[in-house]
């Protein structure tokens, strides 16, 4: 339910905040006044299109905030989890900012999303139905959809069991096409990843391996240089009565005996004994490599031709042995991909037989539990017609099977709704059949049979009812209230018998100020709505006997509430 929306710099409308209530919020006023944009408001926070011609003149953004309370919806809750977004205390705060450069942000509690994830959480919300835009009445595609809405009890269980069939059998029929689609490159490509699998395997590779083996040679191959170094190190600080060690032990005491005299000594002398010791550690660090080197030809021969072999791997699979290793496991999940549907292929067309044979018994159930809610659906659509001055019309559900064997995620049907306005005329699609006024009323009536399950819980009527008047408007105000006692309703309308039957009215005019427009909004008690459904009844000059017809109007409304 939208409780709170801010607008900012939208088209004519400087700053408004508004609250709403639950139940019914009718928004009256002339045209132009903006009752519309507050719509294209709520819009946008549904993952509406935006675009920089909303942003009020001589402003840099727009900006549009909604407060939501979170419908009772695990699904819902399940797509907040998956898009990150913390919905702990049942609340949602949606923020959209759009900028003359073009720049689009949105937030959701505090999360940044972009306006594809927002349309999928928008869909939960809100329910824009516009005065020429009966999306989904004029979209066959939809009405699958709204059947299976209306028969959710029956139709669910079923259709997730045909779902779950419908998967393993697109997993059965992509191996089959696989395989089908040219045996000789699958057993070409088989042998392939076998041949590199098992040349990789045999080869060992260890992630490291290859710098180790490089510094290994490194020595190997200057053995002698080593060697020599390491013997003149030894032989320099060790050896002959002259020992670089010996000279300097023998400056050392020299310089140790006269430490005392002065700092300066006594600091020479510790530097001296810590250069000492520390060419002492060398000296026997030196030696002790000099205990440890030898010469290994084989060695060498056998590094050079380890470090051969993985330049090979390198060359024809990764630039290094990680990327050599990386390559290994991804060829291996696919030969054994591979290996496994090539130890089913002797059974893969036959199970594939049987699994079409399955899903289309499934198929079949599903198409008689719809074509049995499609029955009911139309008799309830036909008295909600009825009650909305279309007794003469005739509703229905057509369905058409797909082709053997071609399956769709939703089953086997086709469906479409039909409707025949007058008597004599044929059947025809809603869609081509329907007159804009008789979409409106066909529209309430199923919103009126789905508003108990929809799940939406915001409906805006966007002056939906234009064009009708006298008995077939308050047929319609009637409908909207329905709706409204188990969804939020905001409803955009110039009708005073949809006005009346509201539980809460705002009143939407525009002002000019030092040569700008901007609207207001301002929330009606008693007597203001009489005042207002007087002018909507009469125009501008309001009589006695307008406003005595409003306050009968509102006295209805309330009398059929309590």
């Amino acid at each position: 339910m939208l409780q709170e929306l801010t607008i900012d710099n939208l088209a004519i409308i400087k700053h408004l905040t508004l609250e709403f209530a639950d139940q019914m919020t009718v928004l009256t006023g002339e045209t132009g006044a903006g009752k519309s944009i507050i719509i294209d408001a709520v819009g946008l926070l549904a993952g509406g299109r935006g675009s920089q011609e909303y942003i009020r003149r001589g402003e840099d953004k727009l900006n549009v905030q909604g407060q939501f309370a979170i419908p009772n919806d695990p699904s819902f809750d399940r797509l907040l989890d998956e898009l990150g977004i913390d919905h702990e205390d049942g609340t949602l705060i949606i923020s959209r900012e759009i900028h003359r450069n073009g720049r689009n942000t949105i937030r959701v509690n505090g999360e940044l999303i972009n306006t594809t994830m927002l349309r999928r959480i928008g869909a939960h919300l809100v329910d824009i139905q516009g005065q020429n835009e009966h999306q989904r009445l004029m979209q066959p595609e939809t009405h699958l959809g709204m059947l299976d809405q209306f028969a959710a009890d029956a139709v669910t269980p079923l259709l997730e069991k045909y779902q779950s069939h419908y998967q393993d059998y697109v997993k059965l029929k992509a191996a089959v096409n696989k395989k089908q689609a040219n045996e000789q490159q699958w057993a070409q490509r088989l042998d392939m990843l076998r041949y590199q699998v098992k040349e990789i395997e045999a080869a060992n590779l260890k992630p490291n391996e290859e710098d180790e083996l490089t510094s290994e040679r490194d020595r190997l191959e200057h053995f002698q240089q080593i060697n020599n170094a390491l013997q003149q190190a030894v032989a320099t600080f060790n050896e002959g009565e002259a020992s670089v060690l010996d000279q300097i032990a023998t400056v050392m005491d020299a310089i140790n005996g006269i430490a005392d005299f002065d700092d300066a000594y006594d600091q020479l002398s510790k530097s001296l004994n810590d250069a000492y010791y520390a060419l002492q550690d060398v000296a026997n660090e030196a030696g002790s490599q000099l205990d440890l080197l030898e010469f290994d030809d084989g060695r060498l021969a056998e590094i050079d031709q380890r470090l051969t072999t993985i330049g090979d791997l390198e060359h024809k699979y990764g630039d290094t042995v990680k990327d050599v290793l990386n390559y290994y496991a991804k060829i291996k999940r696919e030969l054994d991909s591979m290996e496994t549907a090539a130890d089913d292929n002797s059974d893969l067309e036959a199970r594939l037989t049987a699994s079409a044979t399955a899903l289309k018994q499934l198929g079949k159930q599903l198409s008689q539990v719809r074509q049995h809610a499609a029955h009911e659906l139309a008799k309830r659509v036909h008295q909600q017609l009825q009650e909305l001055y279309m007794s003469k019309a005739d509703f229905e559900v057509h369905f058409a099977n797909h082709p053997a064997d071609q399956f769709t995620p939703t089953g086997i049907d086709e469906v479409e709704f039909y409707i025949r306005t007058n008597p004599g005329e044929n059947m025809g699609p809603l869609a081509k059949i329907a007159s804009g006024g008789e979409l409106s009323r066909i529209m309430l009536a199923l919103k009126t049979i789905f508003a108990q399950n929809e799940g939406v819980t915001s409906i805006i009527f966007d002056e939906v009812d234009t064009g009708v008047s006298g008995r077939v408007a308050q047929a319609i105000a009637d409908k909207i209230k329905v709706i409204a006692a188990h969804s939020q309703v905001l409803c955009i309308t110039h009708l005073p018998q949809v006005a009346a039957v509201a539980q809460h009215h705002f009143l939407i005019k525009k002002t000019v100020h030092d040569n700008r427009t901007t609207t207001r909004v301002t929330i009606l008690n008693e007597g203001q709505r009489v005042d207002e459904l007087a002018r909507m009844l009469s125009g501008e000059k309001v009589t006695q006997l307008t406003r005595e017809h409003a306050q009968e109007l509102l006295e209805m409304a309330h009398s059929q509430t309590n």
